[in-house]
């Protein structure tokens, strides 16, 4: 049997599942590890350096034990921290995630646009520089949410306690045209999202544009599998609690 050089793909914790998702759909033929580093999570609130330290650990986890052919960093701030020196280290293709600000401003030109982001995040190089660059396109708002990860680790995404949060960092910044979710953890309390800001306001994420880059880059390299079977998922964890594991299959099958 030939074998099949799996993608790793890693997030703080278990919100990077909703990039594996878009992933899979665009390459379902291709292998896959996960893995969600919730012993460490939330990375938002650490030092640029722990992010990079705990990254970079990883890295090279998935490169010497999995032996993955490309890493997708699905954590808007381990990307913001990591990425440039990760790439500089390692000479495989690490692709990362960006908030999908370029898409809200374009469709919503003149408007008000809400960034939804950790705090590493919201105070990084690559926002400002998002930000600068659409800054006379639209009146964008930052709006840290750091407890969101939390509520999305432990799989509450519809409860009282979210929405309230929600309301708490949400409506003093209402009403505004789009909200922009600069976290891969978010897109899973979208619902909860959508019923304080309400139905007319747009939500974008930047995982289908990562998921694209990846399968752009493979393309380029010749890497893609030429497989035509089903690709399987390796879902991993730094919490040895299976129940971590057991939340990341029941995130994906949503």
């Amino acid at each position: 049997m030939t074998f099949k050089q799996p993608i790793g793909v890693f997030d703080s914790g278990l919100g990077g599942l909703s990039v594996l998702k878009q992933i899979y759909k665009l390459m379902p033929n291709e292998d896959y590890i996960f893995f969600g580093d919730s012993a460490n999570a939330p990375y938002g609130i650490k030092s640029t350096q722990e992010v990079y330290e705990l990254s970079k650990k990883i890295t090279e986890m998935l490169i010497n034990k999995y032996h993955v052919k490309a890493i997708v960093i699905a954590c808007n701030t381990a990307t913001s921290a990591a990425i440039n020196r990760l790439r500089e280290e390692y000479s495989i293709p690490i692709i990362g995630l960006e908030p999908a600000i370029k898409p809200a401003v374009q469709n919503n030109s003149h408007g008000k646009v809400i960034v939804m982001a950790t705090p590493l995040t919201l105070v990084g190089k690559k926002f400002d520089q998002s930000a600068e660059r659409f800054k006379n396109e639209a009146t964008i708002i930052k709006a840290p949410a750091p407890d969101l990860v939390e509520y999305v680790e432990r799989g509450e995404l519809l409860s009282s306690g979210i929405k309230e949060y929600l309301h708490k960092i949400l409506d003093d910044k209402l009403p505004v045209n789009a909200i922009v979710l600069g976290c891969t953890h978010f897109p899973f309390a979208q619902k909860a999202i959508q019923e304080v800001v309400g139905n007319d306001v747009e939500i974008y994420d930047g995982s289908m544009g990562a998921a694209m880059q990846l399968q752009r880059k493979l393309k380029d390299i010749g890497k893609l599998t030429s497989d035509t079977s089903k690709g399987k998922i390796e879902f991993k964890n730094s919490n040895p609690d299976p129940k971590e594991i057991e939340l990341s299959q029941k995130l994906f099958d949503m």
